[in-house]
């Protein structure tokens, strides 16, 4: 009975705490996509995408010609010739499977090279996402394209706009053409600047608010 009555009063506390915190959110998947450096930046990762995949299927297809060529002249191989062509292909096998891991393999020079190519992406993001979070007084800034498993975004606190604004996209003319995206699209103004967050009350919530908040998931 006394943990109950303890885990009570610091829910009651951390209810407390959250009523004087300022909270929005953004969605830095939408915003990057807008970004002229993440699209050069794409368009320069698939410049080395498609140069290693060719390089590696030049590798398998000249492990392809050994085999037909071996399987041609098999009969007429003595023993030892035999064995020395099987390990030809074999060695050809193995250094294309090498390859083909240490491009495409975890934290290969795949994973690499994307992340130099986005990383001052991700700085100048960075840098607005502060910047506004400082000017609306915000104390967290969540990502809602991110794995933090969101239940509920009220589109008021969408900090998005802000951002975009901050990196010199225009919103609107952005939002326009992105019909895709969940039903904090529908806004047509940049979201109101909350004066305190409180925590949803699913429980309570009327059948039209449980239809919204299912849209915004």
């Amino acid at each position: 009975m006394k943990k109950i009555f303890i885990l009570l009063v610091l829910s009651i506390l951390c209810s407390s705490a959250l009523y004087a915190q300022k909270i929005g959110y953004t969605d830095m998947e939408f915003i990057t996509s807008k970004m002229p450096e993440y699209q050069a930046a794409q368009v320069e990762m698939k410049k080395f995408t498609d140069k290693w995949s060719q390089e590696i299927k030049d590798k398998f297809s000249e492990i392809d010609r050994m085999q037909r060529a071996y399987m041609a002249e098999e009969i007429l191989l003595t023993d030892e010739l035999k064995r020395k062509r099987q390990g030809e292909i074999k060695e050809k096998e193995l250094e294309a499977g090498e390859y083909n891991s240490k491009i495409f393999g975890v934290e290969g020079l795949m994973f690499q090279k994307k992340k130099e190519l986005m990383k001052p992406v991700l700085e100048k993001v960075q840098r607005a996402v502060t910047k506004v979070c400082s000017q609306r007084r915000l104390d967290f800034m969540f990502d809602k394209s991110s794995d933090i498993g969101m239940l509920y975004t009220n589109p008021k606190h969408d900090y998005s706009d802000y951002v975009m604004e901050e990196l010199g996209i225009d919103p609107k003319s952005n939002k326009a053409g992105n019909n895709d995206k969940t039903g904090s699209n529908d806004k047509a103004a940049k979201p109101e600047e909350p004066a305190q967050q409180q925590p949803a009350a699913p429980a309570k919530s009327s059948p039209k608010q449980k239809s919204t908040n299912s849209k915004l998931k």
